[in-house]
């Protein structure tokens, strides 16, 4: 694989360029496009494969000429975008870097499954692709057959213009709760923090909290004030989540994590096996982390910002390819399993590491899909739409169950169904040294805020994880 992205510049006489203009005089400037919108940008995407750790799906759809998504040296290849509500698709723009796709083609699909193809090439150039085609769905993909190069395909940019079938949606009323005060004015840091010495390997510390409800059909964000309404859950956490709850009753909650000033709700679905719910034992870990290049950006999350990370609807290639899935399904030394492996040692855990989006809007603790106010961050960026970089939530849940894994599932479903909410309702004093301390500071910190590789450095709370 190429380990630098790869850069060419091309060369045109001048008589080249001359005929070149006259040519375009003479044919006349493109017909002017219909008032299209960009429909793209900012929007989740998913890819059949990826280059490496710098070439993710999203940074074809994030607005930036300096990152790009690459695939795997292998035909066939996808690179998909939900749209987010069915669409009139009249325009799609293709920025390639050098790896292009000669044969390929634009398909949309109502449903991420069915797929109609809407423009079709195999005399593809490479540079920027300009089509206008006519079709609808929410999903769009560029589907490639035919690779130009003898690398993988790599886009700059995929953009998708059209028009949404609804509005878009409100920035305030039924499901929206506005952050008060708001927080504007942010530029995304592109900056790279120096080297220090000895080195900054980590930014990040823990919450240690063990279950405090479990089994219970309730879901503040997803279905408030409808006690049973959502399947059984396993809370973390605060000791009153419930149905009903308000940022003002959690924060009259006790907690069962070891800093007392973390009375967060954390919940994720149950797991069972047979009809026997399965809980993990004892203090999990959910570490707070920069999910940014720049952590000295990172600032504390709002009271009262919520969001669900993953879906109870993924299919698998959506749960193995989202920016959150870290590692899958883990016990003994399998790893990286999108669904539960077929069996585990006895004597083993059932192990999951999930991470959340870390980019926040600064204006909504919360919207209608519960998505929509948060983002991934693109190479370590934060995008413009969402650019407040927050802590990144990390899951790491053990679940003491092994030997033959026929029988285990999810309340949400199959395995690739996991995913998990977040209410903060963190002490802010205590949140904000946290996160000064051990993020901003680029620590490995324990639940106290201390890092013993670095014991010079100190802790940011006392030996009660209360502020000194």
């Amino acid at each position: 694989m190429k380990t630098a992205r790869r850069w060419f510049t091309r060369i045109i006489a001048p008589a080249s360029v001359a005929a070149l203009l006259g040519s375009f005089l003479t044919a006349g400037a493109p017909a002017a496009q219909a008032a299209d919108t960009l429909l793209s940008q900012g929007r989740p995407a998913l890819a059949s494969s990826q280059e490496n750790g710098e070439s993710p799906a999203a940074a074809a759809f994030d607005g930036r000429s300096d990152t790009r998504w690459g695939s795997q040296w292998s035909d066939p290849q996808w690179l998909r975008v939900d749209l987010g509500a069915t669409a009139t698709i009249t325009r799609v723009v293709l920025e390639w870097e050098y790896a292009y796709a000669r044969s390929y083609q634009i398909q949309t699909s109502p449903d991420g499954n069915t797929w109609t193809s809407i423009f079709s090439t195999t005399t593809g150039a490479g540079g920027t692709e300009t089509r206008t085609v006519t079709g609808s769905g929410r999903y769009v993909r560029m589907y490639g057959t035919q690779r130009g190069t003898g690398y993988g395909y790599s886009l700059f940019e995929f953009k998708v213009y059209g028009t949404l079938a609804s509005s878009p949606p409100p920035s305030g009323g039924d499901g929206y709760v506005l952050a008060d005060p708001p927080v504007t004015g942010v530029v995304p840091s592109t900056a790279t923090p120096p080297a220090t010495n000895p080195p900054t390997t980590h930014h990040e510390f823990q919450a240690n909290c063990s279950v405090s409800r479990s089994n219970l059909p309730d879901d503040p964000i997803v279905f408030p004030n409808l006690p049973g309404a959502s399947h059984s859950h396993t809370f973390m956490g605060n000791t009153s989540t419930n149905a009903a709850s308000t940022l003002t009753s959690l924060r009259a909650g006790a907690t069962s994590c070891i800093t007392p000033g973390d009375k967060t709700g954390y919940w994720m679905p149950t797991l069972y096996r047979g009809d026997t719910a399965i809980q993990p034992v004892g203090r999990q870990v959910i570490y707070y982390k920069s999910g940014v290049i720049d952590y000295r950006s990172v600032r504390p999350a709002p009271p009262g910002l919520r969001y669900v990370v993953g879906s109870p609807a993924a299919t698998l290639d959506e749960f193995r390819y989202a920016p959150g899935a870290v590692e899958g399904w883990e016990c003994g030394d399998s790893v990286r399993n999108w669904d539960f492996p077929a069996s585990c040692p006895a004597g083993s855990q059932l192990n999951i590491r999930y991470q959340a989006p870390s980019c926040w809007d600064g204006i909504h603790l919360d919207t209608p899909d519960h998505k929509s106010h948060m983002a991934y961050p693109t190479v370590g960026v934060c995008p413009t739409s969402h650019p407040v970089a927050v802590p990144m939530i990390e899951f790491k849940m053990a679940f003491p169950v092994s030997g033959d894994m026929t029988g285990v599932r999810l309340s949400s479903g199959r395995a690739y169904s996991f995913h998990y909410d977040f209410y903060n309702v963190w002490d802010a004093p205590t949140l904000a040294a946290l996160v000064r301390h051990c993020i901003n500071g680029g620590l490995q910190c324990d639940p106290r805020g201390f890092d013993q590789y670095k014991p010079d450095r100190g802790a940011a709370l006392n030996a009660n994880y209360e502020l000194p």
